[in-house]
């Protein structure tokens, strides 16, 4: 892959997306941020916020979020436009990068979960670092494999926990570097 060609696409928030991003800057991947108006962004290069309308466009019965992901999901309005604007992402990037932690349904804990259900739904390669394992495990015949993962479209999400350890952020610099160093 040429990381010039390439685009990163994430919410900007502090954790596994600030890095997503700097590693996006540090290996020439152009990076889009999708956020809503009042959203506190730790990160805001390219940050396209998105109107009413295109959030819109990614809304879900919070019902619906509740049942694919295993928890509750109460009608909050900031809520519900974190998991639009992580429908815009995904719906974005072909190849889904998600750090967290990886549940016994196969789902991942907390909102990145949802990122992570989206790409599963729209048939992404999905490819998940579990902090507590210290591993990359690849979703393949709905289930979860070990894997090396490497970045191989030109268009990808990286988006994950808040609360990065150091092996996640290990994580996001090895596949950047495995992915563009030659």
């Amino acid at each position: 892959m040429n990381a010039s060609e390439c685009t990163l696409y994430h919410g900007g928030l502090k954790g596994a997306e600030t890095i997503f991003g700097e590693n996006a800057e540090k290996y020439g991947v152009s990076e889009v941020i999708f956020t809503f108006e009042g959203h506190k962004l730790n990160r805001d290069r390219n940050a396209i916020v998105l109107s009413e309308e295109e959030l819109q466009r990614g809304d879900i019965s919070m019902e619906i979020a509740s049942r694919m992901m295993n928890r509750t999901y109460y009608e909050t309005e900031k809520i519900r436009k974190v998991l639009q604007c992580i429908f815009h992402m995904v719906n974005r990037g072909h190849q889904v990068f998600v750090i967290g932690t990886i549940l016994d349904d196969n789902s991942v804990k907390g909102g990145t979960g949802w990122a992570v259900e989206l790409a599963k739904l729209f048939n992404r390669p999905l490819h998940v670092y579990d902090q507590g394992r210290k591993q990359w495990f690849t979703w393949t015949d709905s289930s979860w494999q070990e894997d090396t993962p490497r970045i191989t479209y030109d268009t990808f999400v990286g988006s994950g926990t808040r609360y990065l350890s150091e092996d996640g952020h290990a994580a996001i610099e090895k596949l950047f570097a495995d992915s563009f160093s030659d």
